[in-house]
């Protein structure tokens, strides 16, 4: 299940990040989004959503959700 089937205000673990973008890569990274992270989705909006990874809030777009795998 990717973030954008996330229920809201439930912690998931990250289980994959499906992107061909090695900077992508890095930038999720620098943010604490990595494969065994705790992320939660706080709310879904209508281009996105907003995500918690450990002490930040993140505002996320739809293709970047469903890219990463819980």
């Amino acid at each position: 299940m990717n973030l954008k089937k996330a229920k809201e205000g439930t912690e998931y673990i990250i289980s994959n990040i499906e992107t061909n973008d090695a900077e992508l890569d890095a930038f999720l990274f620098s943010l604490g989004c990595y494969i065994g992270e705790k992320i939660t989705v706080v709310r879904h909006l209508k281009g996105g959503c907003v995500v918690a990874i450990k002490d930040g809030r993140y505002n996320i777009d739809n293709q970047l959700a469903k890219s990463i795998i819980i």
